[in-house]
């Protein structure tokens, strides 16, 4: 809980800051989305459900963009629970006057109950750089040095605290198309640099197709993998999106 209030107060902090600068510089922009997907099966012999909500908030200006993102999975399959899983992050972007290449920081927070995860706190700083930019196309990559202190599970009864850093390494895309269809995604690979079997691994990607321009109907597939507790889950679900610029 520590973690999180320290998140949310950097998320104030920084938001003010950057609003402040925009009275002497450039205008602040805003963006919120929500998304909230799930799945649901029942038949006579077993039920089973997942609910997955999603909330992303970007504060930005020319030199400048603040992301907070946050999420929450709780899944059950008959009388057994099958997930409880909290995510959230806050990182920065300072953009020179090549707008392709920045440098970013990171800060997040994890805890899942398919994963093992007690507690997992990541922080850290990198470099990435746009191979793609255009209004249709982005392809980004990202690369950089986590620090990483966890809590986990070890075959579900071992209890196992440590810190590592990590080489963290991201691919991020997204495709529109003609202002209707939206794919977007992002893969990490996350490899201690102490020990080689330890590494994560994340992918997260979604379809939307927009019936408004702040409504999607939206499809995912999200996958994770912590090889550490040998632990791994996959989802695809689908829902609604709603987005807005201000």
């Amino acid at each position: 809980m520590k973690i999180l209030r320290l998140c949310f107060l950097l998320t104030v902090l920084t938001t003010v800051s950057l609003s402040a600068a925009a009275q002497f510089s450039d205008s602040v922009h805003y963006y919120v989305k929500y998304a909230s997907t799930g799945s649901f099966n029942r038949t006579e012999d077993a039920k089973s459900f997942l609910l997955n909500n999603a909330l992303a908030f970007k504060v930005s200006q020319k030199r400048v963009m603040l992301n907070a993102d946050a999420s929450y999975i709780y899944g059950r399959q008959d009388q057994s629970q099958t997930n409880n899983d909290v995510s959230s992050s806050i990182n920065f972007n300072l953009y020179g006057n090549n707008r392709r290449f920045y440098y970013w920081g990171l800060t997040s927070y994890d805890k899942s109950y398919s994963l093992k995860i007690n507690n997992r706190f990541q922080g850290g700083l990198g470099v990435a750089y746009d191979v793609i930019r255009r209004p249709t196309a982005v392809v980004n990559l990202s690369d950089g040095i986590l620090f990483e202190n966890a809590d986990l599970i070890l075959k579900d009864t071992i209890p196992d605290k440590y810190q590592t850093f990590r080489n963290s390494f991201r691919v991020y895309y997204k495709w529109t198309i003609k202002s209707i269809i939206v794919l977007e995604g992002t893969q990490y690979w996350q490899q201690s640099l102490a020990t080689g079997s330890d590494y994560i691994l994340k992918s997260n990607n979604a379809l939307s197709i927009k019936l408004r321009s702040w409504l999607a109907i939206t499809a995912a597939l999200n996958y994770n993998k912590v090889n550490r507790t040998g632990r791994e889950n996959l989802f695809m679900n689908y829902g609604l999106t709603v987005e807005k610029y201000f």
